[in-house]
């Protein structure tokens, strides 16, 4: 027990760690993260799928704008659509996820009325049609007048702004929760329809879901505050309107309202069969019931429901929320099931869970039952795993995370929500660190080779020099390796338009992204020139198929690069490109440098080429250029052949490459397209201008933004008028670097 109480005191500092982010002392980021990762997944895991048909979508889709007109339609189409609804199909209930806040001047009213005052006010002929018209050019009447006894529940939203519109009846007074220490959602605004309409309406709600710290909506407040009021949401308003517009009667651990416990746990609603539960969390706040992907209730085009021609059956008892999924209307929401998810159907998630009883409920105990595993597992975990060996602590880690695996997935089962992040992170670091306790005594050479190659080399290609040492020096040497340079295209205007802290951060991101795809591929980074990256293969750690990961690695920064562009774009930062130079060849690489500062790095003919082909990426209008060499050594390769070229301080040509991919990865558009190149190419060669004009012509039609056929279009143009006579090898000679 002596020589382990150092491992047994790092493990119950973990413990305690744990345990301040479950008393929420602090809150640690990356056990939030995990807490919403493991309830994602448990969400995921056990969601029923398939369609729920008691709650239809009609949806102002893509097709209803096209086919009504943009969003917001006149109020008479609005009418018409209450009416088809409820008249015609019979349904049960609507809910607009939408709010109608300003007036509606599309029928000229206002206009006819305004010159009825003014330059038409003694035309009785006029005044007297003006008079018999204005019923049907009212479009607002007309649409209060249809909300009137119907059973349609407006939506709301609240903000922090200018309160505009008109709210609903509160669903619970000012004083209800008096006494009691609630945190309730509070806004100081809202945004609500116009008057007429909610006083026309039997029922509204809002429609704000509570967005989590990663972005995600996976809950909904049911009660809001404003004013000391309390306003219900809108899956709630329909529930209770489906229900018979019952009251809302707040829950209580103890069974009763009084201020002995400040806690609010669920929300009732009586019905003649019991009261229908509704779990809330401490921001009395729901669940949201996730069914599936998006498509797990039934979408009906508004515009088909307007005309018509959507089944009777489709509709008939059905409760209806009209909402949106057209991406230019903005009402797409994050969500453990969706990144793109409408937010209509999150409400149709929480009407479903509501009227099936499934609503998982994280009650206030669970911060009392995440302290008490974490102290038992803890403290199981910290004594014991020290005295173990390897085999038998891996076994008895792996039995603790199973039972409390287990045990959670039992309990969102019985529907309690309950923490399970912080104690499977404290296994696996109780576990860890003891496995990883011997590398804390390594030899010297092996610490000694991983300080001198850890900042070059990915931490795996280490491990394994480290088994044997002696195999490796820094000391320099010829082989045949693999370089890449990339370098960023129009870096210097990207940084003019950029202040110096965005710049950095633009900059480290981009390096950060690009260093992790060429340690993935087993890449030694040599270094960074400014935006330009420097990397090769082969070296310290021999690898015959250097040239193969040399052009993994860049295909993938291509795609790597494209990934970065949705956060650099929400950041205000410019999508980046970059060209990417690759050659093998002979190359003298160690330790080299000054007394006062050694690189490993490259050098030679073969590394001075690929700095050169990064350089004609852009001449060629294309992302990666390759050399002979590398050509030759990816055997599975797919490349198209861009040209000969002399570049500055060679004056043998080469033929440059542009790889499109590995053999069965490239699509068959993509090859064909390739083989009409190839043509082209062999008639540039041959100089029969024509055929070469004519197969380029074709091209242009196929990919009319590739820069290469304009490229060798232009050639051919000056090439007929200066034919290059008998002895031209087709060879392009670059003068600059």
């Amino acid at each position: 027990m002596k020589k382990n109480l150092v491992r047994i005191a790092l493990g119950l500092a973990l413990v305690l760690l744990t345990l301040g982010h479950s008393i929420r002392l602090y809150q640690h980021p990356l056990l939030s993260h995990l807490d919403a990762i493991t309830y994602d997944a448990r969400l995921r895991l056990t969601q029923p799928g398939g369609q729920d048909s008691r709650v239809v979508v009609v949806d102002i889709d893509e097709k209803s704008l096209a086919e009504v007109g943009r969003w917001p339609w006149s109020r008479d189409k609005v009418s018409r659509l209450v009416r088809q609804l409820t008249d015609h199909y019979g349904v049960q209930l609507v809910g607009f996820d939408v709010v109608f806040a300003e007036p509606d001047e599309s029928s000229g009213l206002r206009v006819l009325e305004r010159m009825g005052a003014t330059s038409l006010k003694g035309d009785a002929a006029f005044l007297a049609s003006l008079a018999s018209l204005r019923g049907s050019l009212d479009y607002d009447g007309q649409f209060a007048a249809t909300l009137k006894g119907r059973p349609v529940v407006l939506g709301f939203y609240m903000s922090n702004g200018i309160p505009q519109g008109a709210l609903p009846p509160a669903v619970l007074p000012a004083g209800t929760f008096k006494g009691r220490n609630i945190l309730f959602t509070s806004w100081r605004g809202y945004g609500g329809n116009l008057p007429a309409f909610q006083a026309a309406a039997p029922a509204g709600g809002h429609f704000n879901p509570l967005v989590d710290f990663d972005g995600i909506s996976r809950r909904v407040p049911m009660l809001v505050e404003h004013g000391g009021q309390y306003y219900e949401s809108l899956s709630l308003a329909m529930v209770r309107l489906l229900l018979g517009n019952v009251p809302v009667r707040p829950g209580y651990a103890e069974g009763g309202s009084g201020s002995g416990y400040a806690g609010l746990e669920w929300l009732d609603l009586p019905t003649p069969r019991g009261a229908l539960r509704i779990p809330v969390d401490e921001n009395v706040a729901t669940l949201v019931p996730y069914r599936g992907g998006q498509g797990s209730f039934v979408y009906l085009s508004a515009a088909d429901v307007l005309q018509g021609r959507v089944a009777p059956a489709s509709l008939q008892g059905k409760v209806v929320l009209v909402g949106t999924t057209a991406p230019g209307l903005m009402d797409l929401r994050a969500t453990p099931v969706g990144e793109a998810y409408p937010g209509v159907e999150i409400h149709a998630n929480l009407i479903a869970g509501m009227l099936d009883g499934s609503l998982k409920h994280k009650p206030p105990y669970a911060l009392g039952f995440d302290v008490v595993q974490v102290l038992l597992v803890g403290l199981l975990l910290s004594l014991l795993l020290p005295s173990l060996s390897p085999s038998r602590a891996t076994l008895l880690t792996g039995a603790v995370l199973a039972g409390v695996v287990g045990l959670n997935l039992a309990l969102w089962q019985s529907g309690l929500a309950l923490p399970v992040a912080g104690v499977l992170l404290l296994i696996l670091a109780l576990y860890a660190m003891n496995m990883s306790w011997g590398y804390f005594v390594e030899s010297h050479s092996k610490r000694q080779l991983t300080q001198l190659f850890g900042q070059y080399v990915p931490p795996e290609l280490v491990d394994e020099m480290a088994r044997d040492p002696e195999r490796y020096s820094m000391e320099g040497r010829n082989a045949e390796l693999t370089v890449l340079f990339s370098d960023i295209r129009g870096f210097t205007s990207i940084s003019e338009g950029l202040d110096p802290k965005d710049l950095a951060h633009l900059i480290n991101e981009y390096l950060g992204a690009m260093t992790t795809v060429i340690r993935h591929h087993r890449g030694t980074l040599d270094k960074y020139i400014g935006d330009a990256i420097m990397a090769f293969w082969g070296a310290p750690v021999a690898d015959p198929d250097h040239a193969r990961h040399a052009l993994l690695a860049a295909l993938e920064m291509q795609v790597e690069l494209r990934r970065l562009d949705a956060p650099f774009a929400a950041r205000g930062w410019p999508a980046l490109q970059i060209g990417i130079g690759i050659n093998t060849g002979l190359m003298t690489v160690g330790d080299m440098g000054s007394p006062l500062r050694q690189a490993y790095t490259v050098m030679g003919d073969a590394v001075n080429l690929g700095s050169r082909l990064e350089g004609l990426t852009k001449q060629y209008g294309v992302g990666i250029i390759v050399g002979e060499a590398t050509r030759a050594a990816v055997r599975d390769g797919v490349f198209r052949e861009l040209d000969r070229v002399r570049v500055k301080g060679k004056d043998e040509p080469v033929a440059i490459y542009e790889p499109l991919g590995l053999a069965g990865s490239v699509p068959q558009a993509v090859l064909d397209e390739l083989k009409l190149w190839q043509q082209a190419l062999r008639c540039y060669r041959a100089q029969e201008w024509d055929q070469a004009e004519l197969q380029l012509m074709n091209l242009v039609r196929l990919n009319g933004d590739c820069r290469l056929y304009q490229l060798y279009g232009e050639r051919v143009a000056h090439l007929r008028q200066q034919a290059p006579g008998d002895g031209w090898d087709g060879v392009t000679t670059f003068e600059t670097k």
